[in-house]
């Protein structure tokens, strides 16, 4: 006989279920590996299947049942695992008391509710939980609250429910609560009058399983509804597919199932609770049906997916810790998680800095998951495939971008722009040889990209061509405006044993040594610093090649010498050089006289040495002063009385004063 099955596409695990289980089996991983220490334990079952339970305990995991247990625990010795449903807020204390490792798995959708009864508690409100007060995940939410916490499951009790005056009243659900049982007892609240607020916290994947459950149940001649026997959203699907389809049966396995039940009908519907693993409903599946649980699961996805992968979607951030972030799709009842891995290149990254619960943001869809509407996100991806075309459009139009360096990298410089790299080569980075490329790291910096090829990662930024072109531009307006005779503003760019060169804002100029001083100048690199502002004259241009002095005009000493060294003048001055015939006084810087090694004393000296020391400072009587040349003679001598008052021509015949 040929038998329509129908699965429902929401059985089987759900979000929180499926991420607490694989936490716990990642645990087990790390022990195995030796990368983490155990024992491993979990308080109370991982989930309500005693299949999953029961493996577990052969790999090695013990289930802790009361908070006595917890407490005997050996202090900072093993890990203890929050299951999905959650846990009291002194749990955590007792965990920390106790300074054992804490792996919390609790479901996204519970800690949303925690969050909600503690802020409300806090406020003073009433708060009221509708759902199974024995239930672990009601225990654990009450847990946040304070005394006037209550939970209420069914009429009676919210008929005896009675609030202070003047007290607010705040109303939230157990995750897995029969949606319409929650709005029969809220109406029973409302008629009461109480200012409250009402916040609908089922689990979506638990309001569409039991709708899916109900609309299935009502089409088929049976109903098979696979679960733990003490999971409570399975007892809740049994009794809503009960009312739809008198033929409805509750299994744990498929061994639970009594083929005879079934061997009439038509049409068979299977779901499933949330925590039961696929393989039991692949199981059943196939005993019903010779199409394979894999090609109908296909084929449901096929048909009923509302998003696509690759898409970019909008969500709401309802739950956020360290390394993950869960979002509400908009438009969509799924719900989608975005790891570390998938919001930054930063592994270090801590998500609660980056979002807030509340906070709307976009991201990429990686990945489908099957049967609970779990969607994988990616933020970085999504952010890249912008940023690349971003950087596109900026290739084709040469568009200069400007972003922060991130990193330095040894061959060169790794920027960002939109969440997409660009790779700057160090022979791009500038246009003259740098060794040390770190000065630029967390600068904003100048380029254009110059090779697009995202496929083979190969997206290559030039910050030299900018400054190529850049100081192009400079040089051509620097020269438009200089001329010899001007003076203007420049930076000493390089100092040598034979001058300085000086960047003038688009092409360098060579301030020789000659004409640092009107002086005398011995070393230009005790006298000018790299980076130091100078103010130059320019004194030549030929071609390109800019010849500078700080020998200005108006500063040259000769133009009022004649007065102050006007023959037969007593002057003051050091002695800067020395030779056999004589000795070099500076009179002032520019201004150097000589003193003839006949002049120095009446009495005979053989050599200016013998008497004199470099830096000494002497009086002497200027017996000569040519301005032609710029020469002037001096005589000590002449100071002493009796001897001679003007050198004989023959004593400063041939000397230029200048050359020595």
């Amino acid at each position: 006989m040929s038998r329509e099955v129908i699965v429902a596409r929401t059985a089987g695990f759900c979000f929180g279920v499926e991420r607490a289980v694989d936490q716990v089996y990642e645990q087990i991983g790390l022990v195995e590996q030796g990368k983490a220490s155990g024992p491993i334990y979990t308080y109370g079952p991982i989930i309500h299947n005693e299949e999953v339970v029961g493996d577990l305990a052969k790999r090695g995991v013990t289930v802790l049942e009361t908070e006595e247990d917890l407490k005997a625990l050996p202090p900072g010795q093993g890990t203890v695992i929050i299951r999905s449903h959650g846990v009291s807020r002194h749990i955590y204390d007792i965990l920390e008391e106790r300074g054992v490792a804490v792996v919390d798995a609790t479901c996204p959708f519970v800690k949303k509710i925690h969050r909600i009864v503690d802020e409300h508690s806090r406020a003073g409100e009433a708060v009221v939980i509708i759902g199974n007060a024995s239930h672990p995940e009601v225990e654990g939410i009450r847990g946040w609250g304070n005394r006037d916490t209550k939970v209420v499951e069914n009429e009676a009790e919210a008929e005896d429910f009675n609030l202070s005056e003047g007290q607010k009243l705040c109303i939230v659900s157990q995750t897995t609560f029969n949606y319409n049982k929650f709005k029969e007892l809220v109406e029973k609240f409302s008629k009461k009058g109480y200012d409250s607020s009402v916040l609908n916290t089922i689990c979506n994947a638990t309001q569409e399983r039991q709708v899916e459950a109900a609309r299935i149940a009502s089409q088929v001649e049976a109903m098979i509804v696979i679960g733990g026997r003490h999971s409570s959203n399975t007892q809740k699907l049994y009794e809503i597919c009960l009312k739809e389809c008198k033929n409805t049966f509750y299994i744990q396995t498929l061994g639970d199932l009594d083929p005879d039940s079934v061997s009439s009908v038509r049409s068979v519907g299977i779901t499933a609770g949330a925590s039961t693993p696929k393989k039991i409903i692949e199981e059943v599946h196939t005993r019903m049906a010779e199409q394979s649980f894999a090609e109908l699961l296909k084929e449901e996805e096929e048909s009923t997916k509302p998003i696509r992968t690759g898409e970019i979607v909008t969500g709401q951030v309802i739950e956020v810790s360290k390394d993950e972030i869960i979002l509400s799709i908009a438009g969509n009842k799924s719900e989608g998680v975005i790891t570390r891995d998938e919001y930054s290149n930063d592994n270090n990254v801590d998500l609660t800095t980056k979002v807030q619960v509340g906070d709307e943001m976009e991201a990429k869809v990686i990945k489908l998951n099957d049967g609970v509407g779990m969607v994988s996100l990616s933020y970085k991806r999504m952010a890249a495939d912008r940023g690349n075309r971003r950087l596109e459009e900026a290739f084709e139009n040469q568009e200069v971008l400007t972003a922060k360096v991130t990193q330095v990298l040894d061959g060169g410089l790794s920027v960002e722009v939109e969440g997409a790299r660009v790779f700057i080569p160090a022979s791009l980075v500038s246009d003259s040889y740098e060794k040390d490329l770190s000065k630029y790291a967390g600068q904003d910096i100048e380029f254009i990209i110059t090779e697009f090829n995202p496929k083979r990662r190969r997206i290559i930024g030039d910050r030299k061509a900018l400054l190529v072109a850049q100081k192009a531009k400079m040089k051509e307006e620097l020269f438009s405006r200089i001329q010899p005779g001007d003076v203007t503003d420049g930076v000493v760019k390089n100092v040598t044993d034979f001058g300085a060169f000086i960047d003038l804002g688009g092409a360098d100029g060579l301030l020789h040594i000659s004409e640092m001083s009107w002086g005398r100048v011995e070393n230009p690199k005790k006298v000018f610093k790299t980076g130091e502002q100078v103010r130059v004259l320019i004194k030549d241009i030929q071609g390109e090649k800019i010849a500078l002095s700080l020998k200005f005009p108006e500063a040259n000493p000769w133009v009022t010498a004649a007065e102050r060294y006007a023959a037969g003048n007593i002057v003051v001055g050091r002695v800067a050089r020395m030779t056999d015939f004589g000795a070099f006084i500076e009179l002032e810087p520019g201004v150097d006289a000589l003193l003839h090694v006949s002049q120095i004393s009446r009495e005979h000296v053989e050599k200016p040495s013998d008497v004199l020391r470099i830096g000494q400072e002497i009086e002497a009587r200027v017996v000569d002063f040519n301005e032609n040349d710029h020469k002037i003679s001096l005589s000590i001598k002449a100071l002493m009385g009796g001897g001679q008052e003007r050198m004989e021509d023959s004593d400063v015949a041939d000397v230029d004063i200048n050359n020595y």
